[in-house]
Parts: C-alpha cells; structure tokens; sequence
C-alpha cells in the first residue's frame, strides 16, 4: 500500500503502511509486518501477543466467581 506523506516516526521516509492499532502512517523501517502494527504500539505493549490476543488471558467473570441462586 502506497500512502502520501512522511512515515509519522521518523519523518523522513515514505509512509507505506498504516499501524493496525493506532492508525498511524509509517514506513517500512517502522512497521511490524507480522503484527500489522507500528514499532511503538509494538513497544508499548511489551507483548509479543498483541497481535492476536488470547480471549481467555483477560479480566473478567471466571465460572468458579459465578454464584448460582
């Protein structure tokens, strides 16, 4: 894909993707291809996961919390 405009990072070179996560233009230096994200969403998480996150790592009702009447 072939966007106008600079690469929101480093600002020199051709953005030529868009981050999955933030919306940000970037080029090909600062894009995670495998992930579909920009290098700072990647940093950001800290996770390598990020791009396909397990429904059943996060918060919420576990059935032992679930109280029946």
């Amino acid at each position: 894909m072939s966007l106008s405009g600079l690469c929101q990072i480093c600002e020199s070179n051709e953005a030529e993707h868009t981050c999955g996560q933030c919306g940000t233009p970037v080029c090909e230096k600062h894009y995670q291809r495998d992930k579909s994200l920009c290098t700072r969403c990647v940093e950001r998480s800290g996770r390598d996961d990020i791009a396909n996150p397990d429904p059943d790592s996060g918060p919420g009702v576990d059935d032992d919390d679930v109280h029946r009447i």
